[in-house]
């Protein structure tokens, strides 16, 4: 991936920020011991396999390069990450160092003074090798507040032997051509598309891709600035995927499968070849090699773009997704935090990174390493793409960002309709 191409990310800048209700500026403690040594608390949510591995090998390899610094891990299972943290920014007790993936959600924590900026601290390495447009994810009134370690575009995973097995040739372009597929996997008797909705923002992806394609990208960016659906496109795109929800597309009791969490999640599904579709975000492929039966990549794991949606306003080619990465307290050390963020930011780290999550790294230097075809794929479609939105509950924020959730999961379940997304919405907005 090219500098050039990469920083088209994220093309939604965060200029003004809401704080978090009732937050503390109180933070984590400055680490330092007794005897002048340096401890610092990490969260991160990789809970098994060659994702934890990673960090536990990369925070030792820091530790044994900086003497007298520990770093203490806590590994959170991805679907907790955002209510134990929101828990402990309230409570004053954040950890120094913390998931962060730009948008909103960061912008409310800069707001309440409780991110760090690094902007000065980040290493001439790491600038040279991290594009830009990457950096700026987590980019808040022209100041860096977090280091990216993953570039995440989302689109369609598919199982390429249970597209052969239902007589399905090539990859659909179109919703029509979508819904197509569908019917020939439901008449071969397999389970067409595998979604989380117990987990909300799975089912919530759907929403946000459909408005990508009915919204053209001025009316997305301006929906960033108010946090409102003011545009008509955003109806369109829920009455656009109310449509395609009733066909029936998604595996049986999807509402109560969760995303991530065993063989019997919507990438479990996939992984052991129960369903034949999931649309998800690029890390992906390392999720699923996680849930197969021999724990490795899936051999025939392949990747399509969100389909087209006729007489959408969005460019064709548009990508959704965001980045990855990780953002010291205010409150931390920031010579021994902004450290750690250069030091895993390395391309040696950052190829075992990509290697251990199966996923794009943020440092192009690494990319390099990436051989799945899947990723290759995507990474295909992203150089191609005019431009890449943030997920939308990322960019508007936790309050508005649940709200918008929720309506989607609604809808699913038959109890909410394309007009309660919008008011949902603009409710929580309104409330602040």
């Amino acid at each position: 991936m090219n500098k050039q191409n990469t920083r088209k990310l994220l093309t939604v800048g965060v200029a003004t920020a809401v704080a978090l209700g009732g937050l503390s500026a109180c933070g984590s403690s400055d680490g330092a011991t007794e005897g002048g040594d340096v401890t610092m608390t990490f969260w991160q949510n990789s809970t098994t396999g060659a994702g934890k591995a990673y960090w536990e090998k990369t925070v030792a390899a820091f530790e044994e390069a900086n003497p007298g610094v520990t770093i203490e891990m806590q590994s959170i299972q991805n679907e907790e990450m955002d209510g134990k943290l929101q828990t402990a920014l309230n409570s004053g007790d954040a950890p120094d160092i913390f998931m962060a993936r730009g948008g909103g959600k960061l912008a409310d924590v800069v707001a309440a003074g409780q991110a760090m900026d690094i902007s000065d601290s980040i290493d001439d390495a790491t600038r040279a090798a991290v594009p830009e447009g990457v950096l700026s994810a987590f980019e808040v009134d022209d100041k860096i507040y977090g280091m990216p370690t993953a570039v995440l575009p989302g689109g369609m995973f598919y199982s390429q032997d249970l597209f052969a097995e239902a007589g399905v040739e090539g990859t659909p372009t179109t919703i029509d051509e979508l819904g197509s597929v569908v019917d020939k996997l439901k008449s071969a008797g397999i389970e067409p598309i595998a979604v989380g909705a117990k987990d909300a923002w799975p089912a919530a992806h759907w929403y946000y891709f459909f408005a990508l394609r009915a919204c053209s990208q001025d009316a997305m960016n301006e929906a960033a600035e108010s946090k409102q659906f003011d545009d008509p496109c955003w109806l369109e795109a829920g009455k656009e995927l109310e449509k395609f929800v009733k066909t029936e597309p998604f595996n049986n009791g999807f509402l109560t499968t969760s995303a991530q969490q065993g063989a019997g999640s919507s990438a479990g599904l996939l992984a052991n070849k129960k369903a034949a579709m999931e649309l998800m975000g690029a890390w992906n492929p390392g999720v699923i090699a996680s849930l197969t039966p021999d724990e490795k990549p899936l051999p025939d794991l392949g990747w399509f773009p969100f389909p087209e949606v006729e007489g959408g306003e969005g460019a064709e080619g548009a990508m959704m997704g965001g980045v990855d990465g990780f953002t010291c307290s205010a409150q931390a050390p920031k010579e021994e935090c902004t450290a750690f963020l250069n030091f895993f930011m390395q391309q040696e780290h950052q190829e075992a990174y990509a290697e251990a999550f199966q996923t794009l790294p943020a440092n192009q230097d690494a990319q390099a390493v990436v051989t799945d075809p899947a990723l290759q794929s995507i990474l295909e479609a992203y150089n191609d793409a005019p431009y890449v939105m943030v997920w939308l509950d990322t960019l508007f924020g936790q309050n508005v960002g649940n709200a918008l959730n929720k309506g989607v999961v609604d809808m699913f379940a038959g109890q909410g309709t394309a007009e309660d997304i919008v008011s949902a919405v603009n409710d929580a907005a309104a409330k602040g």
